[in-house]
């Protein structure tokens, strides 16, 4: 196939919230200076654990490849839930509201924090392009409670959205918890955005007895074309009064090594938060997106009593049907012989309570 400048296009537009990959024409990214340490070089972040990010021939492989297989979705599939969380919640319960893909806000001791937030139409550096929404927000953004922390995980539009982050420090002013690198991109977009970088194992204490934790996890990081691996990825352990809550935004599986060490390291888990979705190809995202059975092996490999789904339905960043993950889902509980109501599937304005 000849590749022309509309296949180029067509292609940043396309995958540029699944795997990092932008677009020619943004400015070079401002990016994190900082010390050297096991997984940083003093210029790329590395996992020592995991693997590279796949390449730009690997990219045009699967993007333009004549065996590409790529699964239709409706253009519209409006959830049937709504949520219009309360101003707080106190004492030792945890409410948990599902937003859609990636995003969560979680309502504890009074406060209320927001993960990976994306309010936005695209997950895309384009307006006009890129990933598109197929269902709205699980919470109206106009409809939101005080919000004041916002974990952040990584770099990639679907789960760094600067335009959600302005709207929400031009409202709220919220503390901005992410990874090294990440406060750089925020800031650089606004000043506004009280964006704090942070380490792996570094514990960030909050308020009412909170405090996450940002732990290592099997993806990596890019917004321009330049700075891939030149901030980091995290996934989080948030302290609750209800227990802990592993938070796992963007992963790979590998050998499930990170999972365990979440478990050796932090003890009881009450809740995980397992991606399930953007998995297609495998020979393309298996090392940086698990699929529905990978997350059966993660949750038994964290230890947690249950885990919510997430990460599908919203965004079609790879290749399988919009289905496909919930229905696979259920397929690996049954085979793994765990009950379906261990790892519940909500859907975007549903509400868990623990």
């Amino acid at each position: 196939m000849k590749i022309t400048r509309r296949h180029v296009l067509a292609l940043l537009a396309g995958s540029a919230a699944a795997i990092g990959v932008p677009s020619i024409w943004l400015p070079r990214m401002k990016t994190y200076s900082g010390p050297p340490s096991d997984h940083f070089d003093g210029l790329h972040f590395v996992d020592p654990d995991g693997s590279s990010p796949k390449s730009i021939a690997q990219v045009l492989r699967w993007q333009l490849g004549t065996a590409r297989q790529r699964a239709a979705w409706p253009a519209w599939v409006p959830s049937p839930f709504t949520d219009t969380p309360p101003p707080t919640v106190t004492g030792e319960k945890v409410r948990l509201s599902f937003v859609g893909h990636a995003s969560w806000l979680i309502q504890t001791s009074g406060l209320n924090i927001l993960v990976d937030p994306v309010w936005s139409m695209r997950a895309s550096p384009f307006r006009f392009a890129g990933p598109k929404r197929h269902n709205d927000p699980g919470i109206a953004f106009d409809t939101l409670p005080r919000i004041d922390v916002v974990l952040v995980s990584h770099g990639h539009y679907d789960h760094l959205d600067v335009a959600t982050l302005s709207k929400l420090a031009a409202k709220f002013s919220p503390r901005v918890i992410t990874p090294l690198g990440n406060d750089v991109t925020m800031r650089a977009a606004d000043v506004a955005i009280k964006a704090e970088g942070f380490d792996w194992k570094d514990r960030v204490a909050l308020a009412g007895g909170v405090a996450v934790t940002l732990v290592p996890t099997r993806h990596w990081s890019a917004r321009g074309l330049f700075d891939r691996n030149k901030a980091l990825w995290a996934s989080f352990v948030l302290e609750t009064p209800a227990g802990k809550l592993y938070i796992v935004c963007d992963s790979g599986y590998g050998d499930g090594k990170h999972f365990r060490s979440v478990a050796q390291a932090y003890g009881r888990l009450r809740l995980a938060i397992l991606p399930i979705g953007a998995y297609e190809p495998r020979w393309f995202m298996r090392d940086q997106h698990m699929n529905p059975s990978d997350a059966v092996k993660a949750l038994a490999d964290c230890g947690a009593q249950a885990a919510l789904a997430h990460h599908h339905g919203t965004f079609q960043l790879t290749d399988e049907a919009i289905d496909a993950p919930v229905i696979a889902l259920g397929e690996a509980l049954d085979e793994a012989k765990i009950p379906r109501e261990k790892f519940a599937v909500l859907k975007p304005g549903q509400v868990v309570e623990i």
